[in-house]
């Protein structure tokens, strides 16, 4: 049975790992994703593999019970943003790779203004400045429910959450090169903080 401790792995690699064009893609979503390694990529490969093998099950069975699992798969996936209020199982099957890495809170701290790049966004995250609603989340992989992506903010002790932050003043000049002085800087930080919110 084995040690119960040992935590079991999340993924699997490719079968045939030396494939030239599966190499070019996952060194081209690391590079654009803000990936450590190439390990993030299996186990979001393996998340999406995952669903879509529930839905290849859910359709081959005709019970009431196959219903039901239907019915779940689909509310989890529009609870994660991945597929749309009304959406079939046919949605499911067409999900891609860059859907599971686009729900990541390190692309969505990106996505929000809250970073300046994805590797940026990945070290607020590691060096604990990111808070979803009132739990911090040190872990770049974790897949954010839509209701946790409105609650998406810096941790209120963090020297980030500062209006005056040098940081920040830098992103909001980046996102709005025509403001030209502080007053203007302030007014758009104040904008860009009640959109994240």
């Amino acid at each position: 049975m084995g040690d119960i401790k040992k935590l079991k792995k999340k993924y699997s690699k490719p079968m045939h790992p030396w494939n030239k064009a599966a190499i070019e893609e996952e060194r081209k979503l690391k590079w654009e994703y803000g990936l450590g390694k190439k390990k993030e990529i299996f186990i979001a490969a393996s998340a999406l593999k995952h669903f879509k093998d529930a839905a290849k099950r859910v359709v081959a069975s005709r019970t009431k019970q196959s219903e039901l699992e239907k019915q779940q798969l689909l509310e989890k996936l529009q609870r994660y943003g991945l597929v749309r209020a009304g959406a079939e199982l046919d949605d499911i099957l067409g999900l891609r790779m860059r859907d599971i890495l686009e729900r990541r809170i390190q692309s969505l701290v990106y996505r929000k203004g809250l970073a300046r790049s994805m590797l940026q966004s990945r070290q607020f995250i590691t060096h604990h400045h990111i808070w979803v609603g009132e739990k911090q989340i040190t872990s770049p992989l974790t897949l954010l429910t839509l209701e946790e992506e409105a609650n998406l903010r810096f941790k209120p002790t963090s020297a980030l959450a500062k209006e005056n932050h040098p940081e920040r003043a830098i992103m909001v000049k980046e996102n709005m090169p025509n403001a030209q002085n502080a007053e203007e800087v302030a007014i758009a930080m104040k904008a860009a903080e009640t959109t994240a919110a």
